[in-house]
């Protein structure tokens, strides 16, 4: 049970904690809907189709369109752990995967990755392709214009469906016109330690975006993460919907500054919620996903407020990605059930620490 070689570490950028604001914004992702002209969208797709469509994006793998070593990968092809990694790290959706059966992926189902760049291509998801970027920090515009490359890369190859009064055609409608969906995941914990992050949210929706869970839309609030994103993407170019949304994520960084500097102020209590965070981390034999990121919350808070001087945000940021379930299995070299993976999780989140404390220590999924 391992990921092949060549994509162990893919997708795994936007780890180092080096973008923008990094210690609130994990990371910026910016994906482009698109569809192949005279075919049938992906729902209604037979087949055949389907595999028109696969055919037509692996003739353009030798073309300058996509960076050296870019590679397509049939979801059918790999073995389902593999498919549980991408998953895990957000390179692929559940639609990509087949949601009712994720053991069974549909015809024509593919990712194309480049490992030496940022950027995937999801083939035959909703959408004919979902053209995407994942990027370190409040990184808009980089995580944009790796896009928009490919974009004018592909558009220039294959015809792709356009209206010229209603823009990109998509099987949402929601996603016509531009095809766009700018998202950012944030941290928030001092708007909800202050009660301002319901007025906050509330805002997003005033001005045309939106906010959802960890795991994006239907899931579930954890750890004091959302994922913010825009919702309209038909009536406005997309460098608007992008300044737009980046202009509007670094408001609500501004917020959550201020409130972190109120927390600040109240001294003894902010630190005693930090280190016993920290503590019950370092201390801990069993942890569910989600006490992990309910704790790991106070964690990065006291991080970014100078009240502990380790671990460092990119740790923070593989903690996050290695204690899910098929990355604690990799580590393993096999399976684990529901209370070996309580366990797994809290040795990995203890080794993790420790080695940022001043200890070497080997991150399970290198």
């Amino acid at each position: 049970m391992k990921t092949p070689e060549a994509l162990r570490d893919f997708g795994l950028g936007w780890l180092d904690g080096s973008g923008p604001h990094a210690d609130i914004v994990l990371s910026t992702r910016v994906r482009l809907a698109r569809n192949l002209q005279g075919h049938r969208y992906a729902a209604q797709a037979d087949a055949g189709e389907r595999e028109a469509v696969y055919s037509s994006v692996a003739g353009m793998l030798e073309t300058p369109v996509f960076p050296g070593g870019a590679s397509l990968l049939r979801m059918g092809e790999l073995d389902v752990h593999t498919r549980r990694i991408f998953l895990e790290r957000r390179l692929v959706s559940s639609d990509l995967l087949g949601r009712q059966r994720a053991d069974q992926p549909s015809a024509g189902a593919a990712l194309l990755v480049c490992p030496d760049d940022p950027v995937s291509v999801m083939v035959n998801e909703e959408d004919h392709l979902r053209l995407q970027s994942l990027v370190s920090g409040l990184s808009v515009m980089e995580a944009w214009s790796l896009v928009d490359r490919l974009d004018d890369g592909i558009g220039g190859d294959l015809s792709l469906a356009y209206h010229p009064e209603f823009g990109y055609l998509t099987s949402c409608p929601t996603n016509t016109g531009t095809g766009l969906r700018a998202s950012a995941l944030v941290h928030l914990p001092a708007l909800v330690l202050t009660k301002e992050i319901t007025r906050v949210l509330e805002g997003l929706e005033r001005v045309g975006l939106t906010h959802r869970g960890l795991d994006g839309e239907g899931s579930d609030f954890v750890g004091n993460f959302f994922q913010i994103s825009n919702q309209k993407t038909l009536g406005r170019s997309e460098e608007d919907l992008v300044e737009h949304f980046g202009a509007t994520v670094t408001t609500v960084i501004e917020k959550e500054r201020r409130a972190r500097q109120v927390l600040r102020g109240a001294g003894p209590r902010t630190e005693d919620l930090i280190w016993r965070a920290y503590g019950l981390l370092r201390h801990a034999r069993l942890l569910t996903y989600r006490d992990l990121m309910e704790l790991l919350s106070g964690v990065r808070l006291g991080v970014s407020l100078g009240m502990l001087p380790s671990p460092r945000v990119n740790a923070l940021n593989r903690i996050i990605i290695f204690s899910q379930a098929a990355h604690l299995a990799e580590a393993a070299g096999r399976e684990l059930d529901a209370s070996e993976r309580q366990a797994h999780r809290a040795q990995y989140v203890r080794r993790v620490l420790q080695g940022e404390n001043g200890s070497p220590t080997t991150d399970p999924g290198s």
